[in-house]
């Protein structure tokens, strides 16, 4: 059977290079119904739109917003290198290229790439972000840059996941960030004694299964006292073995107060099963999806409200992309068209003047322009392939 990473590199290769044949894939945009060729051309707008604004953000020095995050600097550089047409990819306009070089300049002796005068370097939250963007680039200049951060990733696992760093304790959105950068520079791997390079560093992807296994709402396989079977948390995330953002399901104390599930950790949980190589049929996949169709929403970020919501957006986009649905069976109404839906929800909050998005919500930073425009660009531009 086939497993559900096996199909990440066609995701990957839709999302980069729109002109690869990858059979029937392709088919879906020559037989497109009228309404959705006039919605991919309102999305191309969007996206043309939001990029123009990101090219007068940059900073002098090529990064965007806080130049002591490179990982803000490398989302931009992802939303260009996935704008649809490849118009930034097959120019490379300056604003382009200063990213890069910033992004280089930002490589740190150990491997990673982040800023040592940040108030907090996050070390794995930038070079996970940052290498993600330098394989986008398609530079085999790059590579040794990219194999050396791989490697600095890995030596951050820390208890079977990935935190901000070395000493801090693991959570689910730092591991799925280091496990997606690691999942698309596995096919550097193979070449590196050929070229001289360090050897490569081994993640221990059992021990992440068991993190990711630990962070879900599912008793069977998780062990954690707080684990809850009840139907409105069964299969879904919280953030770290213990924690979630979301509270507690209840006012009792204790540890085997069940921690309420929510949405973007119930995404990156999917996304972190994916990137490990579980197979698709595996009870842990099919109950965090479960989870997600039973509480499917564009109105808010589930269990969260406003809060993080662009890049729930976001995290969904990439997670039902690569889990292969188009449409979910939601409980209570007709089965949801989520790429049509989310695009049309991202369309109606874009600044129609500026071409940005904002939340007016502050939580994880959604308060900067540059964040949210990179989070709803990258997701456009997923959902555009499919659309």
């Amino acid at each position: 059977m086939r497993t559900l990473a096996q199909l990440v590199p066609a995701l990957l290769l839709l999302f980069t290079f729109p002109f690869v044949s990858l059979g029937t894939e392709d088919s879906r945009v020559f037989s497109q119904s009228k309404q959705d060729a006039s919605l991919r051309y309102e999305v191309e707008h969007a996206i043309d739109k939001g990029l123009k604004w990101l090219d007068g953000k940059q900073n002098p020095d090529g990064s965007w917003s806080q130049p002591e995050y490179p990982a803000l600097t490398a989302l931009v550089l992802k939303a260009y290198m996935g704008e649809p047409m490849g118009n930034y990819r097959a120019r490379r306009p300056a604003v382009v290229e200063n990213g890069y070089r910033y992004l280089l300049a930002s490589v740190q002796p150990d491997g990673g790439i982040y800023s040592s005068a940040a108030p907090r370097p996050m070390e794995n939250y930038n070079t996970a972000v940052s290498m993600v963007a330098l394989i986008l680039a398609r530079d085999p200049g790059l590579e040794p840059v990219i194999l050396k951060a791989r490697n600095y990733l890995v030596s951050l696992q820390n208890n079977g996941g990935v935190g901000y760093n070395k000493s801090g304790s693991s959570d689910l959105s730092n591991t799925v960030m280091a496990l997606e950068a690691l999942y698309y520079s596995k096919h550097l791997v193979g070449d590196v004694a050929r070229k001289g390079l360090d050897p490569v560093k081994k993640l221990d992807w059992q021990s992440a299964i068991d993190f990711i296994q630990r962070c879900q709402n599912l008793p069977e396989h998780n062990p954690e006292a707080w684990a809850s079977d009840d139907p409105k948390n069964k299969g879904g995330f919280v953030y770290s073995p213990g924690e979630s953002k979301a509270g507690k399901d209840g006012s009792e104390t204790g540890d085997n107060v069940p921690l309420r599930s929510y949405g973007s950790m119930t995404y990156a949980g999917l996304l972190s099963y994916i990137y490990a190589d579980l197979d698709k049929e595996d009870p842990r996949v099919t109950a965090a999806y479960a989870w997600l169709r039973d509480n499917y929403t564009l109105d808010e970020n589930p269990g969260m409200g406003a809060q993080g919501l662009f890049y729930y957006y976001h995290t969904m986009a990439k997670a039902l992309s690569a889990y292969g649905v188009d449409r979910l069976p939601v409980p209570g109404r007709p089965e949801a068209d989520w790429r049509r839906e989310l695009a049309l929800r991202l369309l109606s909050l874009q600044d129609g003047e500026e071409g940005s998005w904002v939340n007016e919500n502050g939580r994880w930073w959604e308060r900067d322009p540059v964040l949210v425009t990179s989070y709803a660009l990258i997701a456009l531009e997923i959902v555009y392939r499919g659309l």
